[in-house]
């Protein structure tokens, strides 16, 4: 099978790849060029960035199926469409959880529950924040659907979670577990939470391109429910490490905390049809026992959300004395 991987060397695209590559597929990247250039060197790459319309490398050949894995506002899907024209088999969009409507979304939703209206008016990924993000996601979702029909296939990952995170939602608790101690929470404990690990839903993925199968999946985990307590509990034991959890309510909160979501039935979606689809489960020990590992080997450099050890002792500081 012949698989194009429209941004193969990010989290997902890097796992994507190298269990494309393990299953014997003939994986062609395409992107700038700029990240991860040491990457798979043996795999063909094609040179071209989306936020200038430069799709030119695309043209003359043709592919079993396309992952668009860095698709995130509609000019972006439109023209790699337009510019693959009829020459791919299948065409696999990676979109995101954000398309939903969250009032009236109940524990348990599936695929079918209600999405926000669609946005077409932000032309680069640069430009999206926490309003358009989720519906320019529905728009790519629609026009992908539109053009391909039975030939598309759309995924929506919770949050992923693995090593080479570019970002802190999970890494940030497993570095914090590991140091033990007390540990600032400015949540509830019993908040549920959906990660799936990257390698799980890159096996998903090479699953669906393989068996031609369209429809709209979850991909969430892990295979039994967890709360933030729970998953703070594990990174802890895989580090062994020990450590109480102390939730507070500080007067400011960074924004995008990591994993506090305030909405708890976006944390409860049913993954039933991915399971049927192939999607196998990490259990959650070994992926934060994996992430520690990339994590100290990198020299744990600063993440971009959080507290800092010193923000949280003064939280915790602060907390304290309220208490009395």
């Amino acid at each position: 099978m012949r698989m194009l991987v429209m941004g193969g060397t990010g989290l997902i695209g890097r796992a994507l790849v190298e269990r494309a590559l393990a299953r014997g597929m003939e994986v062609t990247l395409f992107g700038r060029g700029k990240t991860g250039p040491d990457l798979f060197p043996g795999v063909r790459r094609l040179v071209g960035d989306r936020e200038e319309g430069e799709y030119a490398a695309l043209a003359g050949e043709s592919w079993d199926t396309v992952v668009d894995v860095s698709g995130y506002v509609p000019r972006h899907v439109g023209e790699a469409m337009a510019a693959l024209d009829d020459r791919v088999g299948r065409y696999l969009f990676i979109s995101s959880h954000a398309v939903y409507e969250a009032e009236g979304l109940a524990p348990g939703s599936d695929e079918d529950a209600p999405r926000r209206p669609p946005v077409r008016s932000v032309r680069h990924h640069a430009d999206l924040d926490g309003d358009t993000y989720g519906p320019s996601k529905v728009a790519c979702e629609d026009d992908v659907l539109a053009t391909y029909g039975e030939r598309a296939t759309i995924v929506r990952p919770g949050k992923v979670a693995g090593p080479h995170d570019p970002s802190a939602g999970f890494t940030y608790w497993v570095r914090r577990a590991a140091r033990g101690g007390r540990i600032a929470l400015p949540g509830d404990p019993d908040q549920p939470v959906q990660v799936v690990d990257s390698r799980d839903l890159a096996a998903l993925l090479v699953r669906l391109a393989a068996d031609d199968r369209p429809g709209v999946f979850h991909a969430v985990g892990p295979a039994e429910p967890v709360t933030l307590g729970g998953l703070i509990e594990t990174c802890a034991r895989v580090a062994g490490s020990s450590v109480e959890v102390v939730p507070v309510t500080p007067a400011q909160v960074p924004p995008l905390f990591p994993l506090i979501r305030a909405h708890w039935p976006s944390q409860q979606r049913s993954a039933a049809r991915a399971w049927a689809a192939g999607l196998t489960a990490t259990p959650l020990s070994v992926t934060a026992a994996d992430v520690l590992a990339w994590d100290r080997a990198r020299g744990e450099p600063p993440l971009t959300n959080g507290w800092t050890p010193e923000q949280e002792r003064a939280v915790l500081a602060a907390h304290d004395a309220d208490l009395g």
